[in-house]
């Protein structure tokens, strides 16, 4: 099982940290807001505890639960305490309208993530393609992308232990496509699916 910790007490936190606990992992939370993380650690249950803001975190995936703007910051805040660790974004950088992305540049957040990171951190792009309900109730896919082999594994490993499966698409340049399949599916819940309750997936026919 993983160690990991959870940076935000969103409804994406909440959603993979239940997750995470039922799975056997060790789970901490960490909020700007003390009281937030607190009772978030309490409703996740499975010892789940909670760390102090900005302190090195004790879980060995650190996964930033936060809108895409608060990502580069945070990270450049925690600094040094994130040396070491596996730093996973799953965060989607929607324009306004949610007709594109956020950045023009062929970039992405997991990319951005990766240059400000301290020396022996790896970044992994997961999660991004899945709606918050799916993830609660369903099976979706978990698309992954990183430029190392063992941290990709390592995040696959325990996308495992929530009972998933993780697919890996490659480099993390790859990232910028995951974000892109975000917004598809988000258009998709607008126009031809015309509801929440669904993830896009890979499905394999032998023939």
């Amino acid at each position: 099982m993983s160690s990991i910790t959870l940076i935000g007490t969103g409804n994406m936190a909440r959603a993979i940290g239940t997750l995470a606990t039922a799975g056997g992992n060790t789970v901490e939370v960490m909020g700007r807001d003390q009281s937030k993380a607190d009772d978030l650690a309490k409703a996740l249950g499975g010892g789940a505890t909670t760390g102090e803001w900005g302190a090195v975190p004790t879980g060995d995936i650190v996964i930033t639960a936060l809108l895409y703007d608060g990502v580069l910051p945070v990270v450049t805040e925690y600094g040094e305490a994130l040396g070491g660790k596996v730093i996973v974004d799953i965060s989607n950088p929607f324009n306004a309208t949610f007709d594109g992305l956020a950045h023009s540049a062929e970039t992405s957040i997991a990319q951005e993530v990766a240059k400000v990171a301290p020396a022996g951190a790896s970044v992994v792009k997961a999660f991004n393609t899945i709606f918050r309900n799916v993830l609660e109730e369903g099976r979706p896919n978990v698309f992954i992308a990183g430029d190392q082999a063992r941290a990709k594994a390592d995040v696959a490993a325990f996308i495992e232990s929530l009972g998933l499966r993780p697919l890996d698409v490659g480099g993390l340049k790859m990232a910028h496509w995951l974000e892109g399949m975000g917004l598809v599916t988000v258009s998709l819940a607008g126009n031809g699916v015309g509801h929440w309750d669904f993830a896009l997936g890979v499905s394999e026919f032998t023939g």
